[in-house]
């Protein structure tokens, strides 16, 4: 089985918290991961499993074994049993690890009963840091899914378009979302469309006969399903008028190019939009492994009115990063001259450009390299 660097992260939250929720996605391989740390395994999405835990719980909540509850979310009732049992011996860490992929459901029933006794952790689908021998391409084009092509060969894009549609028809709707299944997938078709663009919920609306308000209602769902981020605009104190709204980007690449019709990689690099694929890429990337790790950050992009523009700028350990993305393998000094004019605005410590150069370079504040290079990078600070 590859190994997960998220399983350092959840190993050490264990060691420190009673509870820990693994939350991310399905089929991105939470289960896989947890049934490595413990063996007493309960899908609360089952009534049988349901059954069988309420059964067993006196002995669960004695056991010194790690117990394992997948989609906790789901069954609300465990919850104020969790906290009675840990209550009961605070003392006494790393008993209850949960599952969740619906993160406001999850953290809703934690801040409710859990405060302060459960720690959350994020899981993401296979980054390429995890898969160092596998082709950058392919990687790009199929996304992180463990079945959907990453570890399965021939699953893209089919796999995809499976695990969309049953997430319109089934998940969705019981996760709260009132929309039929066929006007999600429309939906899920816009918002891939938008991929990396300033978000305009009145633009989408219009095209899907809903209001604006409805519009940002419905990316919350996605939003909580794992299926997009939102990238907030980074505030500067400037004269000059800064854009506001966020930037929405599909989290997996693979979900995106199969919404978007993409079966090849051929076909990837002849759509208009590849650029802005490359950088949703590479900004998912970064952010996955910086949760995996545990490292504490602020996230943002910068565009101002008049086109200065930091595709990425983050904030770790008190320095700040200009990240700018380069579909190119030859990138040249305009590139990064444009970069470091926009990155003197919000006086950025440090200034990257990320392309598929083989030359990587490195100063002392500015730098050229590939995403390899990056996330090595990532890794020291």
């Amino acid at each position: 089985m590859i190994k997960r660097w998220v399983s350092n992260r959840v190993q050490a939250l264990l060691r420190r918290y009673p509870a820990v929720a693994l939350v991310g996605p399905r089929q991105v391989g939470k289960t896989t991961l947890a049934l490595t740390l413990g063996k007493s395994y309960y899908d609360l999405e089952q009534e049988g499993d349901r059954l069988k835990l309420d059964l067993e719980w006196d002995q669960l909540a004695s056991s010194r074994s790690l117990a394992v509850l997948d989609e906790a979310q789901s069954h609300a009732a465990v919850f104020p049993r969790l906290r009675n049992a840990i209550d009961k011996d605070r003392k006494r860490n790393g008993r209850f690890l949960l599952l969740g992929s619906v993160s406001p459901a999850l953290i809703r029933h934690v801040s409710e009963s859990l405060a302060g006794r459960l720690a959350v952790c994020e899981m993401s689908p296979f980054m390429v840091i995890e898969r160092p021998k596998a082709n950058l391409d392919s990687s790009w084009l199929m996304g992180g899914f463990p079945d959907g092509g990453a570890l399965k060969k021939g699953q893209f894009p089919g796999w995809q378009t499976h695990y969309l549609e049953l997430l319109a028809q089934r998940d969705l709707p019981q996760w709260g979302l009132a929309a039929k299944p066929q006007e999600t997938l429309r939906f899920l078709k816009m918002t891939a469309a938008s991929h990396a663009t300033i978000w305009n919920a009145s633009e989408i609306g219009r095209g899907l006969g809903l209001s604006y308000h409805t519009v940002n209602h419905n990316l919350d769902f996605l939003e909580g399903a794992f299926l997009v981020r939102r990238l907030q605009p980074f505030h500067a104190n400037l004269r000059k008028r800064i854009v506001k709204s966020p930037r929405v980007y599909w989290r997996d690449s693979g979900l995106l190019h199969s919404l978007l019709g993409v079966s090849t990689f051929n076909e990837l690099l002849n759509k208009p939009w590849v650029g802005a694929s490359w950088e949703g890429f590479v900004i998912g990337q970064t952010l996955d492994f910086l949760g995996a790790t545990g490292k504490t950050y602020n996230s943002g992009y910068f565009r101002t009115s008049d086109g200065h523009e930091v595709d990425l700028v983050l904030e770790i350990s008190g320095k700040r990063w200009a990240v700018e993305m380069k579909l190119s393998s030859s990138p040249g000094t305009a590139d990064m001259d444009r970069l470091s004019k926009a990155a003197g605005l919000i006086k950025a410590d440090y200034r990257v450009l990320i392309s598929r150069t083989a030359k990587p370079s490195k100063g002392d504040k500015d730098m050229s390299l590939n995403l390899h290079g990056w996330l090595d990078l990532l890794k020291t600070i």
